[in-house]
């Protein structure tokens, strides 16, 4: 039984699965290098659920039992009495890979592992740990206390007992939850992002600005944002990332990322979190970068 949750990296992501996590009552650890960063990932979560309580969705007493049930801490070794240790770690396989070898030594045999990848493949993920059958993936949305959708993706070796478990967690958490086989980048990223990079090429190309590309899909398809303007929300670094693991895992040019985005992601223009991507975010109001 998944009672005590260990989240790894106090990044956008790892914040709000802390803070889903916390609220459907489970004692959870948030790990970080950076003090900083838990430091601001704690603050995010009390704002957000303050918000919360302003539209009545939680009560004060609610959203105090939940922040008091959050530890951050700096140190993996903190996780050896938990249930469940999912890993929100920056888009990056290497990272990852170094993250589950620290990790598994001081475990306890029967702790469970997900990752929170967007697209790397959990098979290759979990051959990197002494527990293939208790590793799967979760692919949380973003922003996770507002999305309902949690991918679920079992690797080669995941057991049903390991599914079952996880699947149970999303129902506490208040989310639904999808299956999907163990390709790259899942469900919702082999169809998003590709719509995302096309949206790119359609502004590299010059067939039409920013402002025209997400003022179409905006009133033109319903969408509630642009795609441009989701690229700078998701980082175009992690959009690239995905784009790159769609194409060297499926070999189909249908996938090569934009150069438009590759120049991005090489400028240092990330979207939103780096001030400047597909629209510059210094003033007080997004503008078109092209």
């Amino acid at each position: 039984m998944i009672q005590r949750i260990g989240v790894v990296g106090a990044g956008q992501m790892g914040t709000g699965i802390a803070h889903v996590c916390a609220l459907s009552g489970y004692e959870v650890t948030l790990v970080d290098i950076r003090q900083d960063a838990l430091d601001d990932a704690l603050t995010r979560i009390d704002r957000d659920m303050q918000r919360l309580a302003r539209r009545g969705a939680i009560d004060a007493e609610k959203r105090g039992d939940a922040l008091a049930r959050i530890r951050p801490v700096t140190t993996l070794t903190s996780l050896k009495d938990h249930d469940l240790v999912i890993e929100a770690a920056t888009e990056d396989e290497d990272v990852k890979r170094t993250i589950f070898k620290s990790l598994v030594p001081d475990l306890k045999p029967d702790a469970l592992i997900a990752t929170n990848t967007s697209s790397i493949p959990i098979t290759r993920l979990a051959a990197t740990t002494d527990r293939p059958e208790k590793f799967i993936g979760m692919h949380f949305m973003n922003p996770v206390p507002v999305m309902k959708l949690i991918e679920i993706i079992r690797g080669i070796a995941t057991s049903d007992e390991t599914y079952q478990a996880v699947r149970q967690l999303c129902q506490s958490l208040g989310k639904t939850s999808a299956v999907s086989e163990d390709f790259p980048a899942f469900i919702v990223n082999r169809i998003l992002l590709p719509m995302l990079n096309e949206a790119v090429y359609t502004l590299y190309e010059g067939v039409g600005s920013v402002e025209a590309i997400d003022t179409a899909m905006r009133l033109g398809a319903n969408h509630p944002m642009g795609p441009l303007e989701l690229a700078d929300f998701i980082g175009l670094d992690t959009c690239l990332s995905v784009m790159n693991v769609l194409y060297e895992g499926l070999a189909d040019s249908k996938y090569r990322p934009c150069p438009l985005l590759v120049k991005y992601v090489e400028a240092g223009w990330l979207g939103r979190k780096a001030g400047r991507g597909f629209y510059d975010y210094s003033g007080p109001k997004p503008v078109p970068t092209r």
